[in-house]
């Protein structure tokens, strides 16, 4: 997950005929923004309720909850939130820098500024889990892909999930990134209909993918008592190309929006009910369905309609300026969230408290990652981009094909997920 430090991409108003609007058309994207922090915050929840340590197992476990019951009811309700938070910022990624493309930017721009935005803060993170407890203790064969976020390409758990471990997200939106300028053209090229078209087929593409990792990868050993081997889960959650669906998806659903074809009956409150529906599923479904094949679809629906809210001036609860402020650290708040939750639970001992101790511990928990993200976003992540991400007279979005007919031809930097 990544995101931008402060470029939003512009929207062009729209006629007043084309929607019912409560305020002036948001010249920004603000509601994705918004919507960014949730995300984060979700796959916040997840991390301070799992019942293990994903940094080592033998550690104590996460959750702060003395109750075991509770606390298995709880991690039960949250045990897909950081799954679907996940697959948000893979959908967001591809809407939003599908929305901010623009004429007359490379692809190598493009991808520099792509790197400059993603690796100074996954490097401040990867120096603080090396002098924190991975240094000295982890073989160069897990710390040197963790240094490159190629780790998730691995199918070993020891690598893939290793270290600080929201960075193997990054593995993926790396990909995204290098694919986006050959993936972009033909897009623009497409019909109206060929672009709803396009968004059904990767809906259908990953239940296709799912079903053939499920058919074709052999399964846990009998009585195991787990759900999917662990072959099968790097290939259904963890590979890269398995997640190219969801960025696809985005970039089909930004130019729909862009283009006028969002349905006006499908706005933030139908959809929020939709995402509503497909959260309670994951509750009940098998666990390869609600990895994200279940909300796929559920997600999309979100960050189209949302974002057609903006374009037609509509209020949102996400728009505010905290909303955006929180949307705008989200990237160091997801990234510092293994150190403020799986490590200082590890290095206090664990403790586990009644519910008001409980809650109180996970509100310090959430302080401190915030704190983090601020930190990171504030001393890493600006400056970083104002001094690298991009050359003197280059353009500040990534490349279009010529004579495309965007709606938002004054769109600025993309906010990609992660």
């Amino acid at each position: 997950m990544s995101d931008s430090n402060g470029d939003r991409a512009r929207l062009v108003p729209v006629s007043p005929g084309s929607g019912s609007a409560t305020t002036q058309p948001s010249k920004t994207l603000d509601s994705l923004t918004g919507i960014r922090f949730v995300a984060a915050l979700m796959t916040f929840l997840f991390h301070i309720t799992v019942l293990v340590n994903p940094l080592d197992f033998s550690w104590p476990a996460i959750s702060p909850f003395a109750d075991t019951g509770l606390a298995e009811s709880i991690y039960w309700f949250f045990g897909y939130s950081g799954y679907i938070g996940l697959s948000f910022f893979f959908v967001l990624s591809g809407f939003v820098i599908t929305w901010s493309a623009k004429p007359g930017t490379s692809a190598r721009a493009f991808i520099r500024r792509r790197l400059v935005k993603v690796f100074p803060n996954h490097l401040v993170m990867w120096a603080a889990v090396m002098l924190l407890f991975a240094g000295g203790v982890v073989s160069w064969q897990v710390w040197l892909p963790n240094l490159f976020l190629v780790q998730s390409w691995f199918p070993t758990y020891t690598i893939s999930q290793s270290m600080n471990v929201p960075a193997w997200s990054l593995c993926a939106e790396l990909l995204f990134y290098l694919s986006f300028p050959f993936l972009v053209k033909p897009l623009f090229r497409l019909s109206s209909r060929g672009l709803w078209i396009g968004a059904a087929a990767m809906v259908v593409g990953l239940g296709l993918y799912q079903l053939a990792v499920s058919t074709f990868i052999p399964g846990p050993a009998a009585g195991s008592g787990v759900p999917m081997s662990d072959t099968q889960y790097w290939l259904a959650y963890l590979f890269p190309v398995g997640r190219i669906f969801e960025f696809l998806l985005g970039m089909f659903l930004a130019r729909i929006v862009i283009t006028g074809q969002w349905p006006a009956r499908l706005g933030p409150l139908v959809a929020t009910l939709i995402m509503a529906v497909g959260y309670a599923a994951t509750l009940f479904v098998p666990v390869q369905l609600a990895l994200n094949l279940i909300t796929l679809a559920p997600i999309g629906i979100v960050v189209a309609a949302f974002a057609n809210a903006d374009l037609r001036g509509t209020r949102t609860l996400v728009r505010g300026k905290r909303m955006v402020f929180l949307g705008k650290i989200s990237f160091g708040f997801y990234m510092c969230q293994a150190v403020t939750v799986f490590y200082f639970r590890a290095v206090t001992g664990g403790p586990k408290y009644d519910l008001a101790g409980a809650l109180l511990l996970s509100l310090g928990m959430f302080a401190m990652t915030l704190l983090g993200g601020w930190l990171l976003f504030r001393f890493v992540e600006t400056p970083m981009m104002r001094r690298f991400g991009r050359k003197p007279g280059e353009p500040a979005a990534p490349v279009q094909p010529r004579g495309a007919d965007l709606k938002s031809p004054d769109a600025s930097e993309e906010r990609s997920a992660a």
